[in-house]
């Protein structure tokens, strides 16, 4: 592809943590130029130690960076240049915040009209709008975790998968209000949330509740929907998840498996009868899988058509032979100079991959956005001067 999708499109954020910078990131995979407005000494997710240790370079390649001390009169009024230059802005900082340093929404839009404000929030207006809200209690409140957990003990997904997520919808109201402006010529204050973002993720079980009038089970504890559909242990002590979703995947199940006694059981054709069955099928099903390496079960299900899964590690993606071959992971430098590979955006347009872009040093591009902005080189050094602005050298990493 020679022209990306949101090329033209400029984007400037006021953001840290997941939620926010995701936006951006996916934004930017797209082809939209991402200013990313940090402030002085650099965004302090750069500096998070354990599992926050890989937020910063996952959700801030393909930016650009300038540091600005927005409690400064001259630092706010770059913010604002930047802000009045832009198509969209994004901020995930708490309720007010940006009103009070005189960034909100119905202040930036008498000077940008056309502005696309995106607010990544906790909640959405309504009683709970003023609490603080991260993934975790928002998993937590919105029976997330109470789902992912056995009985008894809930427990976060394993990823940030509602930051993630709510950027993701972010993304959503962004590209839906561009389409509108384009008719209309008014931008738009577009609102994502964690809480509400868990919920709709939820909704296939409450939609389950409505249904069948039984609460859902947490998943550990659930009756699934398939009587074969579990994680089983291989010959050499290794594990694979596999799957029979319909009645015809059954039949292949029995065939692949020599298990012709189970297909000559008519009371099993059925999908919904295997269910009822299964605690009778599954000891047998888990003995003969057992008898196989999970090498000798690859090599006998793919190309089956039958659901299966090597139970995976993230660190195995590094060396995923379908992510290296069909250019799913770019190539990246970290802070401290390593080179790594990262996921890219998980689409393709006519066959093509986006993604991937350079890790932004703190403030290192605080001279070319200044000179975007018109402001003169002389107005540029007074700014680095009074500490206003910060270069990269300034900032640090």
């Amino acid at each position: 592809m020679t022209v990306l999708p949101l090329a033209g499109i400029k984007v400037v954020e006021f953001t840290h943590m997941v939620m926010g910078p995701a936006v951006g990131a996916i934004l930017a995979e797209l082809g939209a130029e991402v200013i990313k407005v940090e402030p002085i000494g650099g965004d302090a997710t750069r500096r998070l130690l354990g599992s926050g240790a890989g937020y910063f370079p996952m959700y801030n390649r393909g930016k650009s960076s300038i540091c600005i001390d927005l409690k400064s009169a001259e630092g706010l009024g770059v913010a604002q240049k930047l802000a009045a230059s832009a198509d969209v802005m994004i901020e995930n900082f708490r309720p007010g915040a940006m009103d009070r340093l005189g960034l909100g929404y119905e202040t930036l839009k008498r000077a940008n009209p056309r502005l696309i404000y995106c607010s990544e929030k906790g909640f959405l207006p309504g009683p709970y709008e003023e609490r603080t809200a991260l993934d975790e209690v928002a998993q937590m409140m919105g029976g997330l975790a109470y789902m992912t957990g056995p009985p008894g003990r809930p427990l976060r997904a394993g990823a940030s998968v509602i930051d993630v997520a709510g950027g993701m919808f972010g993304v959503i109201g962004v590209l839906a209000a561009l389409e509108a402006r384009h008719r209309t010529g008014e931008g738009a204050h577009v609102q994502s949330a964690l809480f509400e973002t868990t919920a709709y993720l939820v909704g296939q079980h409450m939609a389950q509740k409505a249904v069948t009038g039984k609460a859902a089970a947490p998943m550990p504890a659930r009756v699934s929907a398939w009587a074969i559909y579990d994680v089983f242990e291989t010959a050499d002590d290794d594990q694979m998840f596999v799957g029979v979703v319909t009645d015809a995947l059954w039949a292949k199940f029995c065939t692949l498996f020599g298990l012709a006694d189970l297909w000559a059981d008519e009371s099993l054709r059925a999908n919904n009868a295997r269910v009822q069955a299964r605690e009778t099928l599954m000891p047998r099903v888990r003995a003969e899988l057992k008898r196989f390496t999970k090498a000798e079960l690859i090599g006998r299900l793919d190309g089956s058509g039958l659901p299966f899964a090597p139970i995976g590690r993230p660190e195995d993606l590094f060396e995923d032979p379908h992510l290296l071959a069909g250019g799913g992971l770019a190539p990246v430098v970290l802070d401290d100079g390593t080179e790594t590979m990262l996921p890219v955006l998980p689409i393709a347009i006519d066959g093509a991959r986006l993604g991937g872009g350079a890790l932004p040093t703190a403030g290192a591009d605080t001279a070319a956005v200044l000179a975007g902005l018109g402001i003169a080189p002389g107005e540029a050094a007074a700014l680095l001067a009074s500490g206003a602005v910060a270069g990269g050298a300034v900032a640090g990493r």
